[in-house]
């Protein structure tokens, strides 16, 4: 399933001016005599900095971010500069950059007002990261996390409101995971393996655009385990949720193919044999 990835939903509101984050990331280069340590005031380096952003030179501006920082650490420039290099970064693709400068920030001012847009650089960060599901999604979970985290510290911002949507793409996405996984055992006849990761979708991620599909195959799987009633089980949840959907009549016709077996009555038992009376004794 192809995911669609944007950009923050605004660059940060800094010395009175707002910078801007274009559409594609720059590969701008720099040279060497903008971050080689030479003695600078802050005006100069941060504004140096802000330029090279502005023109799209990414890493660079990141670079004099940093510088900022380092030359002068106690200055009110140097917090804004690490937070205005994790976003340099984040804007250059360096994601691992951008996490560390954020994470940074977070560590030495955790009550700045701008915490929610450092909170939402990492989880950016961790979303621009995740892979198809073909390969492992140990990425995804971490944006699913960072995410959350975001959204539970600061439930009301707009970053928060960003992040929620995003989530439901994630959440998609590892459902998506499950379901390939899923099929692969089912193409291989490993029913139970294959069960396992469809009840996952159901049970996990119901919300996602695989739950029918999921509630589907498992009518497939439960069948060819030779467990009818399960199958109609999860046929009968498909019709009550998606009574329209393709994979309801697929479902449908598979459970019609295999109607429920009668089942013969047992015989009645024979009645035990009474207990023999009790002899009379005489007096």
């Amino acid at each position: 399933m192809p995911r669609r990835f944007t950009r923050p939903l605004a660059a940060l509101v800094l010395i009175g001016a707002v910078l801007a984050l274009p559409a594609c990331a720059g590969r701008g280069k720099h040279t060497r005599a903008d971050t080689q340590y030479v003695a600078r005031d802050v005006a100069t380096l941060y504004n140096l900095a802000k330029k090279q952003l502005e023109q799209g030179n990414y890493a660079a501006a990141a670079a004099v971010f940093d510088e900022v920082e380092r030359q002068h650490p106690y200055s009110i420039w140097a917090r804004r500069a690490q937070l205005m290099s994790a976003f340099s970064y984040y804007a250059a693709r360096d994601y691992t950059k951008s996490t560390e400068s954020a994470r940074r920030f977070l560590s030495i001012h955790p009550g700045n007002r701008d915490a929610p847009y450092a909170y939402y650089l990492i989880a950016l960060s961790a979303y621009e990261q995740i892979t198809d599901v073909e390969r492992d999604q140990t990425s995804t979970k971490q944006a699913l996390d960072a995410l959350g985290e975001l959204v539970r510290r600061y439930p009301d911002t707009r970053y928060a409101a960003d992040a929620r949507l995003k989530m439901d793409l994630v959440r998609d996405h590892l459902a998506g995971k499950e379901m390939e996984v899923g099929r692969f055992y089912e193409k291989r006849g490993q029913w139970l393996a294959a069960v396992t990761r469809f009840r996952s979708v159901v049970e996990d991620y119901q919300t996602t655009s695989h739950t029918p599909e999921a509630l589907m195959r498992l009518t497939e799987c439960y069948l060819a385990l030779g467990v009818p009633e399960e199958a109609r089980k999860s046929a009968a949840v498909l019709g009550a949720n998606y009574p329209g959907s393709k994979w309801y009549q697929r479902a449908y016709d598979l459970v019609q193919r295999h109607p429920p077996r009668e089942v013969t009555p047992a015989a009645a038992p024979a009645p035990a044999p009474a207990a023999p009376a009790p002899a009379k004794t005489s007096g």
